[in-house]
């Protein structure tokens, strides 16, 4: 792994695009075009970012910092997540997944209110200024179906050794309105298969676990937000972006929380399809 502070600067240059805010059932409420600039100074040693809101009010909000704080990882090619390292009972609570392919950005921030219901949704997409990667289509049910081979790095937030290694996603079709899930990994000398079913609600897939309720939402640009739509104190639960890069290739990225409430990894994993 290179050092966290040089995998900020993949993300150098300017990026167009939008921040979509949605609702927590993923309806599109608000769409506001964006310009975010990236500027390494002082040697690389401060990185300045300029997010500029262009309609429906412009204005713009700059940014120096030459440190990163505890609540943020990056990986080798500049993906990242940034956010609440410890999840408590009448508090907000939140993150952003960030997600790059080439020169396209994919973001996504989930928000919590007091309540530890899930509040607010942002997606973000973005591309380099200059180039003309298209945007992919709206994620349906019917692309995620197969089986997946990947492959995973997870990080730490105490920055002991990342570890690597495969996985299995197996999602089929029961029922005309029902699915499976079954993802296999093995970490170490450690092999697990976990199991789950969901409804098919149009773009939204509910998961019924006996400890939390989750669903994931099916968005546009072939995104695709995990996470719990009510987080319960005591359970471990963890929140998710997915990004269908090509019919074929996919990402995600998964920010995990124990028992406790505590931020304890995060993991990217990209797989394709068989």
């Amino acid at each position: 792994m290179k050092p966290q502070w040089n995998c900020l600067f993949e993300n150098l240059g300017e990026w167009q695009g939008s921040f979509t805010r949605l609702s927590p059932q993923g309806q599109e409420l608000e769409d506001t075009p964006t310009l975010v600039s990236f500027e390494g100074l002082n040697g690389n040693k401060t990185m300045r970012q300029i997010v500029r809101r262009l309609a429906p009010e412009p204005n713009e909000k700059v940014l120096e910092y030459s440190t990163l704080g505890r609540g943020v990882l990056f990986f080798d090619n500049g993906a990242f997540s940034q956010g609440s390292i410890q999840f408590g009972p009448f508090s907000e609570f939140g993150c952003e997944l960030g997600l790059i392919w080439g020169d396209r950005r994919l973001r996504l921030v989930q928000l919590f209110n007091r309540d530890s219901k899930l509040d607010q949704l942002t997606l973000i997409r973005e591309r380099r200024v200059g180039t003309d990667m298209p945007e992919r289509p709206p994620l349906t049910v019917a692309d995620l179906f197969g089986t997946w081979i990947g492959e995973a790095i997870t990080l730490y937030p105490d920055f002991r050794p990342s570890t690597t290694y495969s996985t299995i996603l197996q999602i089929q079709r029961e029922q005309p309105h029902r699915l499976t899930q079954q993802l296999s990994f093995k970490t170490g000398t450690t092999e697990q298969t976990l199991t789950s079913t969901a409804t098919i609600e149009g773009s939204i897939l509910r998961f019924e676990q006996s400890t939390q309720q989750f669903q994931v939402l099916l968005l546009s640009d072939g995104a695709s937000c995990n996470c719990p739509t009510h987080i319960k104190p005591g359970y471990p639960f963890v929140l998710e972006v997915g990004w269908l890069i090509q019919p074929d290739l996919r990402q995600r990225m998964v920010r995990s929380y124990n028992d406790k409430g505590e931020w304890v990894s995060l993991t990217l994993v990209t797989e394709r399809k068989e």
